[in-house]
């Protein structure tokens, strides 16, 4: 009798299937996919899409974190380091689809699966050392390299296969939260940009490789 082969598990399979304890869900642009203060019960895997973590403080004003995309974790907190609530916000900024992986799930696959474990460390990993970037980024650089920075990180520039030209619409007052400077400072910016060719705007916001002589330039 012939042996039954043993099926060999795939992350990418994984995170693009519904299954026990996961679900597909579509999100329109601009709607909310959790909140801050909710239960941190799920982890959520953008598919497709853009969506943004912002955050709320105690006086009511929102800033935003940082902009997700395809192939993005959102909401590990509950995994990393067992947060009972939401910490931040996750908004749609384009139509998604997200993969929502309840906690329990998470866990079994994380503990049953070395690829898995190994792929979410790996993400973890990153995010971690793009968090310390960010931090002397904003510690160090000017307002103009931070911007060209933010710009080159929504166009996911140096990520194999994932580069992307052309990035969704986004506001100056969403930059400008991410920089940290004002609104009318990345209005300059973005403007000297366009006039060097760095960027344009052609039905969307395109990044172009150049751009990256500013955030090297000393």
């Amino acid at each position: 009798m012939p042996h039954l082969k043993t099926r060999i598990f795939d992350p990418k399979d994984f995170l693009a299937q519904t299954g026990l304890g996961r679900t597909i869900m579509q999100y329109p642009k601009d709607k909310v996919i959790f909140a801050q203060g909710e239960p941190s019960d799920a982890v959520f895997y953008i598919q497709k899409g853009r969506a943004k973590l912002t955050v709320l403080s105690p006086q009511g004003k929102e800033a935003t974190i940082t902009l997700l995309g395809e192939g993005d974790f959102i909401g590990e907190g509950c995994i990393t380091s067992d947060q009972p609530l939401r910490v931040a916000s996750a908004t749609a900024v384009t139509q998604c689809s997200v993969l929502k992986i309840e906690k329990k799930a998470m866990l079994d696959v994380l503990h049953r699966q070395n690829a898995f474990s190994d792929l979410f460390v790996s993400y973890i990993v990153g995010r971690y050392n793009q968090t310390q970037a960010d931090l002397v980024d904003q510690l160090f650089n000017s307002a103009e390299k931070r911007l060209a920075r933010t710009l080159l990180l929504l166009a996911r520039f140096g990520k194999e296969g994932r580069s992307e030209n052309v990035i969704p619409k986004i506001s100056q007052e969403t930059l400008a939260e991410m920089v940290g400077t004002t609104r009318a400072r990345v209005n300059f910016f973005m403007n000297r940009f366009r006039q060097l060719g760095l960027i344009d705007y052609n039905g969307g916001l395109e990044i172009h490789s150049s751009l990256l002589d500013i955030v090297l330039h000393e």
